[in-house]
Formats: structure tokens, C-alpha cells, sequence
């Protein structure tokens, strides 16, 4: 990836200079809040997400093709609703924590239904009014994150947060592996345990993330954004490339449920196993996250964004090879956690310094929306490609995919310089 970093941009490339003497601004209270809050609803979202899975697939018998639907589903659905969540938490004169609260107690309340869900319709529909919560509360807290921190520290600050929340998603597996063990009804005690996690999220964010009306939000009241106005956000060059570029390399970036099917079958993992895969991812994205916010800082946040994306080239090179050796699996997932290190806050940094503080939210939900909606798309792509051609054709075409997209993102973005700071 050292090649890649080099090579991708020039020296503005999101690259933020820090005026001699200037001591760094640290991470703001908000930020930390709101690290808390994604922390302790991840551990209830990765227990679902860590045995779904094995429970569609070999609990329910559901085909590749019919677990991409319900995936590209659980993964996508919130992209119909993102855009009317940022566009809410500005109108409302910056209501983001009401907004993002009120996702937050969607998705919780979604949990306990899965318990009642045993075929693929009631599944579908329950995945999609928890995605639909996702959706809401996405925006509008990177917007709090961004709105409360300096632009010469974003990408910390997200790499502080993104870090928290992977802690989250690094306990919950953990959680729901004890509790598969533990329990005779496990699937049904973790969706139990999931739900009441949830519940405590949405009450540490009532309880200790600032009011949308303090602080650095306050800006965004000073003139009611108008649907108007948001859609001309799509007009501005700037914000258009970075969309653009997000959604060219969703559409071949492979979800991770399906890599961690593919990373079993390679390896064989048991099943009693298969809930601790997306722990070495976790742990990757934990360790780097933070590092690699502090680096596209310092060295452009592009280059970073798209090394990252390197990294999981590599991940899907592994999955292609006939390597078998016992390193393989901690291969795999080290690179694919480094992706996610490299490319999620990182992404969020970038699309914050081209977009006005009173429409925030709702540029940020632009470039979210766009990407969702692209890894939906690939989601049920790569499902049909697997159920007719095999597992090895479909990453192999996803492979191909996503280097192209690369080699042409980082064309279209070497000449661009962003905003010094």
C-alpha cells in the first residue's frame, strides 16, 4: 500500500498543514459520546450480524442468491432513508441528536421481532425497518462528529470514533459465541440480548450527547436549509467526484457476510465457529482505525481512502489463491479490517471539508446514500454470480471490478488538491 500512498494525489490531497506552534485541538466531548453510543449498539448489532449468516443460510436453507437479497437488504435498505435523515436533522434547525436518537430506537426495536421471523418475507421486512433506522441516524451523527471537531483533526476524530465503534463490533461476536454455547435456543437468546443491549444505546444518547442546538451545531440553524438547496449539493464538482468515486468502488466491494462464507469454505471453519470470523476483522479495524485517521490528516485523505481499498484486493487475491497454510485466515481478515480502518471515517473526513456546515448532515448522507446503494447492488450481484457460476468466478469478477475502479479513481482524483487547512 506504501506505493499507493505515494502515488495517489499531490501534496494537498486532503493533506491538512497545522500552523507552526499550533497545538492540536483534542477530541471533542461529542465525539467521545457518541463513540459510546455506537460502541454499545454495535455489540447489539454484530451478534445479529455475526450469526445471520449461518442462521439464513444453514438454519433457514436459504440459497446464495436468496441470502445476497436478504444481505443486500440488511446492507443497502438504509440508503432509501439517509437522505431524508440529514435533510431532517438540518431543516430542524440541528436536531441531529433527535434524529439520529430516533434511528437508534427503530433498530432497537427491531431486534425482539426477529425472534417471530422464520421465513424469508417477515426477515426481509424486519432487516429493512432496522436498516431504515440505520439510515436515519447515520447523517446525522458524522454530522455532530464533524460539526464538533476542527478540520485539521476530522480525521482523528472519526478514526477516534470509528475505533470506539469497533470495539463494539468486536465484544459483540464475542457475546453471541458465548451464548450459542451457553444456551440450548441460541439464536433466539442472542436476538433476546441484542435487544436489551440496544435499549442502553438509546438512553447513554438521551442522557449524555450535547442538544443539536449547542456547541458547534449551532451554525447550522442560522438559515433553514431547503430541499433545494440539498439537491445542489449534487451540483458542486467537488462532492460529485467524491460520490462518484464511492459509489464506483461499492459496486464492487464484496459484503462482508459473504467473505466470511468464503473465508469458511476456504478454511473449514465449524459452524460452532463462525460467529468469531468477523472478530479478526474487528480487531484489524480497532488497531488501525485511529492511526489511519491520524495518517490521511497528515498525508491526504484520498490516498489513504483508496490504499485502503488496495488492501482489500489483496484480501480477495488470498481468497482466490490455493494458499491453505493456518496464517491465511488471519491474512485475510488483518487486510480486510485495514480497509475499513483506511476508507470508513476517512471517507466522512474528506466529503465534511466540501460540504457547508447548515447542509452538513445532508451532504454527508449524499455520498452515504450513493455508496449504500451501490454495495446493495453488489450484494445481489455477487449472490446471483455465486449461485450460477460458483463461489471462486464471482470474487474473481469482484476482484477485477474493484482494481479497475481503483485504477480509475485514482486518475480522476490525482490532479484534484482539497482544501488546505
Amino acid at each position: 500500500m506504501l506505493w499507493f500512498l505515494a502515488s495517489v494525489g499531490g501534496p494537498g490531497d486532503g493533506a491538512v498543514r497545522h500552523p507552526a506552534g499550533r497545538r492540536r485541538a483534542a477530541v471533542a466531548p461529542t465525539v467521545l459520546a457518541l463513540g459510546t453510543v455506537s460502541l454499545i449498539t454495535d455489540v447489539s448489532s454484530e451478534m445479529v450480524t455475526a450469526v445471520l449468516p449461518l442462521y439464513l443460510v444453514a438454519g433457514l436453507g436459504l440459497s446464495p442468491l436468496g441470502f445476497g437479497l436478504l444481505d443486500g437488504v440488511y446492507n443497502g435498505f438504509s440508503a432509501v432513508v439517509r437522505l431524508a435523515g440529514g435533510h431532517l436533522a438540518d431543516r430542524g434547525g440541528g436536531r441531529h441528536k433527535w434524529v439520529a436518537g430516533l434511528g437508534y430506537g427503530v433498530s432497537a426495536l427491531c431486534k425482539p421481532l426477529l425472534l417471530l421471523a422464520h421465513t424469508l418475507t417477515p426477515i426481509g421486512l424486519i432487516l429493512a425497518a432496522d436498516r431504515t433506522g440505520k439510515g436515519l441516524r447515520t447523517a446525522p451523527r458524522d454530522a455532530l462528529i464533524s460539526l464538533s471537531s476542527p478540520p485539521e483533526s476530522r480525521g482523528r476524530a472519526f478514526g477516534v470514533h470509528r475505533a470506539m465503534d469497533t470495539a463494539g463490533a468486536l465484544l459483540g461476536p464475542l457475546v453471541a459465541f458465548w451464548i450459542l454455547r451457553a444456551t440450548v435456543d441460541g439464536y433466539d437468546a442472542v436476538f433476546t440480548v441484542s435487544a436489551c443491549v440496544a435499549v442502553v444505546g438509546v438512553l447513554v444518547l438521551v442522557l449524555f450527547v450535547p442538544g443539536g442546538r449547542s456547541g458547534a451545531v449551532t451554525a447550522a440553524g442560522r438559515r433553514r436549509p431547503t430541499l433545494r438547496a440539498a439537491l445542489a449539493l449534487l451540483r458542486t464538482r467537488d462532492l460529485r467526484r467524491i460520490t462518484v468515486c464511492a459509489v464506483l468502488l461499492g459496486l464492487a466491494t464484496v459484503s462482508d457476510s459473504f467473505v466470511y462464507l468464503l473465508l469458511q469454505r476456504r478454511i473449514g471453519v465449524p459452524d460452532r465457529w463462525f460467529a468469531l470470523l468477523p472478530l479478526g476483522t474487528a480487531a484489524a479495524f480497532l488497531l488501525l482505525a485511529v492511526g489511519a485517521g491520524r495518517l490521511a490528516d497528515r498525508l491526504g485523505r484520498w490516498r489513504v481512502f483508496l490504499a485502503g481499498h488496495v488492501a482489500l484486493l489483496a484480501a480477495y487475491g488470498l481468497l482466490l489463491t490455493s494458499w491453505h497454510d493456518t496464517a491465511l485466515p488471519y491474512a485475510v481478515l488483518l487486510l480486510h479490517g485495514a480497509f475499513y480502518a483506511a476508507t470508513d471515517g476517512v471517507l466522512m473526513a474528506a466529503a465534511s471539508d466540501r460540504v457547508p456546515e447548515g447542509l452538513r448532515s445532508t451532504g454527508l448522507a449524499v455520498v452515504q446514500t450513493g455508496q449504500a446503494l451501490a454495495r446493495f447492488a453488489c450484494s445481489l450481484l455477487f449472490g446471483a454470480a455465486w449461485t450460477v457460476w460458483g463461489d471462486r468466478t464471482a470474487l474473481l469478477a469482484s476482484a477485477v471490478a474493484l482494481a479497475v475502479c481503483a485504477a480509475w479513481c485514482s486518475l480522476t482524483l490525482r490532479p484534484a488538491r482539497e482544501a488546505t487547512v
